[in-house]
């Protein structure tokens, strides 16, 4: 385990998985990911969430080592999802005494993952309330639907600190060193990014709070710069664009969109894009691809049509900016097809679903190869989608 100080009183316990190839089987970890966990040691000891089975035993090692021969009195569940509440159990049967700290819906819902009796084993929590543990004192605020409804947070008065469950989290393990922002960003965009709303309203009761630290349940702990990040999860829970730039994501059959699209890159710098970014649809991380296009102020598809529709890595990319909330950009469109281009028609039937979204009035339709009309089409494109 990576060594990781917080303080003399609070103990990081968690562990690094580097062993896992897809989170929530669907985004990939290169880096793999952390589980964390604390534990406040006072005259009451209290554990910060549990970690995923596939740490357990490791968890429960570093933990022995804190506690020193002490008990468990408390363990805090901050959400239940099962790569940060899945050794719950097995903490409860080591400590039979241990008291189970959550809100009424996290109590309502640990009988779903567990069968051990929780009689006289609970203690619920309301926003507002506090527990004490000697000189540190946990202040619980509820954040319901960051990302799931039993979610909450605590803060801790007397050294300042934010346990800010999934949070200010980021994908890697922490035994690897990386830049914060891109895995942090693919990872708020691709798991909370639909609930940009309520992320707002947790930052605003977090900006009553007196925070020196954040301890996330993934990721590093954040010490410095803290309206850094606070900045960061503003800019992407109010879905406004990071950066000024142009997504190009393209979903080609047999290379002529492919070629299109590398085109309508270079038409874009010509007229003065900042910033303009391919993704192929087929073979890219769809998770980076979903990201990026909340990164960029602007958006342009281009898809082959098939069997009368999309070619199925748009439909899929379409959803997932969908299911994401996705909003607040100014949209391109431009289609192929060989005898009858469709593409265009299916993508801005998905994207009028969508919130707050400019649709250039402008398409580019292609039969089968581009030519120099398309050229200039995309010419005209460019010139609307920048402006």
């Amino acid at each position: 385990m990576k060594d990781v100080t917080i303080s003399e009183s609070v103990k990081y316990i968690g562990v690094d998985d580097t062993t896992i190839d897809l989170f929530e089987s669907q985004y990939h970890v290169p880096n793999g990911v952390s589980y964390n966990s604390y534990v406040i040691l006072d005259e009451k000891t209290a554990v910060m969430d549990t970690v995923d089975p596939r740490g357990a035993l490791e968890w429960l090692r570093n933990l022995d080592k804190e506690l020193k021969g002490r008990t468990v009195d408390y363990l805090i569940v901050s959400h239940l999802e099962p790569d940060h509440a899945g050794s719950i159990q097995a903490l409860a049967e080591k400590y039979p005494d241990m008291k189970l700290v959550s809100n009424a819906k996290a109590l309502k819902m640990i009988p779903q993952f567990f069968d051990f009796d929780l009689t006289g084993r609970t203690v619920e929590v309301k926003e507002g309330d506090t527990l004490s543990l000697g000189s540190h004192t946990l202040h619980f605020v509820m954040a319901p639907m960051v990302h799931w409804p039993e979610v909450m947070v605590e803060y801790e008065s007397s050294e300042k600190i934010l346990f800010s469950a999934d949070g200010f989290g980021k994908f890697g393990a922490l035994c690897v060193e990386e830049d914060w922002l891109c895995e942090a960003r693919r990872y708020f965009i691709n798991i909370v990014g639909k609930y940009g709303a309520q992320v707002q309203a947790l930052l605003k009761k977090a900006a009553t709070l007196d925070i020196s630290m954040i301890c996330p349940l993934h990721g590093p702990i954040l010490k410095e710069n803290l309206g850094y990040y606070i900045e960061k999860y503003d800019i992407w829970s109010s879905y406004r664009p990071e950066d000024e730039g142009v997504l190009i994501a393209y979903a080609s059959i047999h290379g002529n969109t492919a070629r299109a699209a590398r085109k309508m890159a270079e038409v874009l710098e010509a007229a003065g894009a900042k910033k303009v970014v391919i993704k192929d649809l087929a073979r890219c991380d769809m998770a980076e691809a979903v990201e990026d296009a909340y990164r960029y102020s602007r958006l342009m598809l281009c898809c082959a049509t098939y069997d009368g529709g999309l070619f199925p890595c748009m439909e899929d990319f379409l959803a997932h900016l969908r299911a994401k909330n996705f909003q607040k950009r100014t949209v391109g469109l431009m289609e192929n097809g060989s005898w009858a281009p469709t593409a265009a028609k299916s993508m801005r039937a998905i994207l009028d679903g969508m919130k707050d979204l400019k649709i250039c009035d402008q398409t580019v339709s292609i039969l089968s190869t581009m030519n120099e009309k398309n050229v200039e089409e995309m010419k005209g494109l460019a010139a609307e989608l920048l402006a």
